[in-house]
């Protein structure tokens, strides 16, 4: 018995951490360097350019798109197998309805959050 037990994989909680205070700056460095590049490269490159006028009009609507797909993919699209349920989140449908609605009414963005999560916890706890 003795024998399978010392072939176990070691727990979790017992594992012991090799990184010193060195390798974690290291790593907070290299951290900030990937993320530092998406975000200046673009700026390097656009900087020096002129930028059409059609172009800044598309890219008016790319937050409002990626925005809606992450709440259409949160609310229609299951994780369990990744395919379509139309009334999958029932509570969830209900706060889109209400989110839209408020938009609408007020344009205002932090309302719309706000009333969003609002929503969704008071609908959460009546269904």
């Amino acid at each position: 018995m003795e024998i399978i037990l010392s072939n176990m994989p070691v727990l979790a909680g017992t594992v012991v951490n090799k990184m010193d205070s060195w390798d974690h700056f290291i790593l907070i460095i290299l951290a900030a360097i990937a993320a530092f590049i998406p975000r200046y490269l673009p700026m390097l490159f656009f900087s020096k350019r002129q930028i059409p006028e059609w172009f800044n009009e598309w890219m008016k609507y790319v937050p409002v798109s990626l925005f809606t797909a992450l709440v259409v993919k949160g609310i229609f699209i299951t994780t369990a197998g990744y395919h379509f349920v139309p009334f999958g989140h029932v509570n969830q449908i209900i706060a889109a309805v209400i989110v839209i609605i408020i938009t609408y009414l007020t344009r205002s963005m932090a309302l719309s959050v706000i009333s969003g999560l609002v929503a969704v916890f008071v609908i959460t706890i009546f269904l």
